[in-house]
């Protein structure tokens, strides 16, 4: 959105002092012709943008200007990049400062910019917790949300598939997925990075002893990787699948991934053929149980034989006269 994106210029350039073309096109990805069309918009506006030609040259604002966006507290600047997210904002022990952080950045906006900002406020809402979901909130969100902030380092006792053990860990960042909070954490002394569930948190404890965090450590691009890692772990068992198209609908509801066979062409109008991936045979019968004779299961053999045995016990429960007390 134009208005943010000036707005990011003026970020960008009194934290860098002098910025070239390229280099603010590559940070908001937009093309170099938008960037000297949104330096104009400022220079009109007022701001004292200037530029210089040559090897060194670029833009900058001149000498002792600054934006109005000042006065921020730390808790603030913490709760700034949640402003839009008001139920983790207060999830995290932030959901005052964000409203207060975002009251004072609306504030020190100009006057043409500040009905923008109140318009995507009114106007954009992000909910990140999945439909029928519970909200997840863990016991000791908080407190590790606290010792990410302070590079404090953390003893807890967390339960794994593998069972409970005691943990020694780094808090290196927290991620929030559809609705359910995890921990980036370089585990004591092995320092090998790992992705924690919060809710599986039993006891904890915050250790005076403060870290250093590894330089090279970037967030997004862990869980990027640590996520498609994950993704791939599950997708263990293909599946061949001849489904009637309210079985496509149904499918494309629980946003399952699906391809389609290259083995038969699909018409749109029949049941068509697709592959799918589960976890694992006993995971996959949970979840396709639930399309009925929407779907047959074609390959593999023992996901079919699954089905069919869970079908029968479902049968035997709810046949026969037996009256509900």
């Amino acid at each position: 959105m134009k208005a943010s994106r000036l707005l990011s210029i003026l970020m960008l350039l009194q934290a860098r002092k002098r910025l070239t073309a390229p280099d603010l096109a590559r940070a908001l990805e937009v093309s170099e012709r938008t960037i000297l069309r949104d330096i104009d918009q400022l220079s009109a506006a007022g701001v004292p943008v200037w530029s210089e030609r040559g090897r060194s040259g670029g833009f900058q604002l001149r000498a002792g200007w600054s934006t109005q966006l000042t006065g921020l507290t730390e808790p603030e600047v913490n709760a700034l990049f949640l402003a839009g997210l008001p139920g983790p904002a207060t999830e995290l022990g932030l959901g005052t400062a964000a409203a207060s952080a975002r009251l004072k950045m609306v504030a020190g906006l100009p006057s043409e910019w500040r009905a923008q900002a109140e318009r995507v406020g009114a106007r954009l809402h992000v909910d990140p917790i999945d439909w029928y979901r519970a909200q997840e909130t863990p016991r000791f969100l908080r407190e590790v949300a606290d010792a990410v902030w302070a590079s404090q380092a953390l003893r807890m006792q967390y339960e794994s598939w593998r069972g409970v053990s005691a943990r020694e860990v780094h808090p290196l960042g927290l991620i929030l997925k559809a609705g359910a909070w995890y921990l980036a954490a370089q585990s004591i002394p092995s320092k090998r990075i790992a992705t924690y569930r919060l809710a599986n948190v039993l006891e904890l404890n915050v250790l005076r002893r403060t870290f250093q965090r590894p330089r090279s450590f970037d967030l997004a691009a862990y869980w990027r990787q640590a996520s498609a890692r994950f993704e791939a772990d599950l997708n263990r068992v293909q599946v061949r699948l001849n489904v009637s198209p309210r079985g496509m609908k149904w499918l494309a509801n629980l946003r399952l991934r699906v391809l389609p066979s290259p083995a038969v062409p699909n018409d749109g109008k029949d049941r068509n053929e697709v592959l799918l991936w589960v976890e694992s045979i006993e995971y996959g019968a949970r979840q396709l149980l639930a399309l009925g004779g929407e779907i047959e299961v074609l390959e593999p053999i023992a996901l079919r034989q699954a089905l069919a045995e869970t079908a029968q016990q479902v049968l035997a429960m709810y046949s026969g006269d037996k009256a509900v007390p």
